[in-house]
């Protein structure tokens, strides 16, 4: 049944994924010496890569499993990709995705995630979401008009209107910026994107140097934060086919420009909270949703760019930040009811943003609070003899 909760939850978070990482894909693109078609032709192969995977695993376990491309996969090609033809670019990108083929069809990565705490993936989600939740209140300093206004609309329909109160805040944000005159509808230029295929060529210098990198990033700052936010929101999708799914889809769309394909963590949790749906096994309609408006972005790729220049960056930042508060205030309140010294630490690690051996700071969270939850249940078990 359409509800426009679940309607404007999926196109929420397919409005964060591409503003939190067109900009870095275009520089990775570029840094690989990208053409204006290829640089088209990449964003084609992401949008319908994402959207084509999205819809056939959330149809497939009807639960919200959100799929994206590596966002920290695209940052580290940015210097990576520097000097590298684009054929051997295209390897690469083939290379990473048939590792992460083979990792879920091994069933390494089911393994894996069986052996988190269901209180860590609460509180690595909550570090992750939380640099979300404070642009809300950034953005009041150069648009506090539009913002304060969003921000009292959600307070005056939180309890009244769960299931709208989001679609009404973009609406009303929307509205006020086109009063004020911060939308530039002007920009929009309506064209579809065409692919462009690049033949993959390649070199044990770039697999290794780039290559395995770009697949410990995914895997690490991507996969493991992706299955943690189903965990947390009580989802027991069973791992390993999720990657399986998207390691393929990186194979074949790599030779379009598809580097990297993951599940989604931050975009995902937006698809996620009560606000969305009561029931939670509603919520997977809203990844329905983003799954067609990725596959629309996909077709239309030209168009992303201009209609990013059309919207304030403001309104973004606040959409996204109201859109996410609910989930932010759920996974402390999970992460910190049991083992609090290894919830909070994980919690720090994630929010800090650190970066160490080119891993993200979702992954050493889970690694640090991960051992002292290791400790203190060894020192529990002595205690216990």
């Amino acid at each position: 049944m359409f509800s426009l909760s679940h309607l404007a939850a999926g196109f929420i978070a397919v409005l964060v994924g591409y503003s939190s990482s067109a900009a870095i894909i275009f520089q990775a693109a570029s840094a690989a010496g990208a053409s204006q078609a290829q640089t088209g032709s990449w964003m084609w192969a992401l949008g319908l890569g994402s959207g084509l995977t999205t819809l056939l695993l959330t149809l497939r376990y009807r639960q919200p499993v959100l799929t994206a491309w590596s966002t920290p996969g695209a940052a580290l090609l940015v210097t990576a990709l520097a000097g590298l033809p684009m054929g051997e670019a295209v390897g690469v990108f083939m290379f990473s995705s048939v590792l992460l083929l083979v990792c879920g069809l091994t069933g390494w990565f089911d393994h894996i995630m069986r052996l988190l705490p269901g209180g860590l993936a609460a509180a690595m989600l909550g570090g992750v979401l939380l640099n979300f939740g404070l642009d809300l209140f950034v953005s009041v300093q150069s648009a506090p008009l539009l913002v304060i206004a969003m921000l009292a609309v959600y307070l005056a329909l939180r309890r009244r209107l769960p299931r709208y109160v989001i679609p009404l805040c973009l609406l009303a944000g929307l509205a006020l910026a086109a009063g004020s005159g911060l939308l530039h509808l002007e920009r929009l230029d309506w064209r579809p994107a065409m692919p462009v295929l690049t033949w993959p060529a390649f070199s044990l210098a770039s697999l290794i140097g780039v290559g395995i990198p770009l697949f410990v990033v995914t895997m690490a700052s991507q996969n493991v934060p992706g299955v943690a936010v189903l965990r947390a929101h009580g989802y027991q999708v069973p791992a390993s086919p999720l990657v399986s799914v998207t390691g393929l889809a990186g194979v074949v769309l790599a030779p379009f420009g598809g580097f990297a394909f993951n599940l989604a963590a931050i975009s995902a949790a937006i698809c996620m909270g009560p606000d969305v749906d009561a029931a939670p096994e509603r919520r997977y309609r809203a990844t329905l949703w983003a799954g067609l408006f990725y596959v629309l972005m996909g077709l239309f790729a030209a168009t992303v760019v201009s209609l990013f220049a059309a919207l304030p960056k403001e309104l973004i930042m606040a959409i996204a930040g109201l859109a996410l508060l609910g989930t932010i205030g759920n996974s402390l309140t999970v992460a910190l009811r049991d083992e609090r010294d290894a919830a909070l630490l994980t919690f720090m690690v994630t929010a800090s943003g650190m970066s160490l051996l080119g891993i993200g700071s979702a992954f050493w969270g889970l690694v640090i609070g991960g051992g002292v939850h290791w400790l203190n249940h060894r020192r529990l078990k002595r205690e216990a003899v």
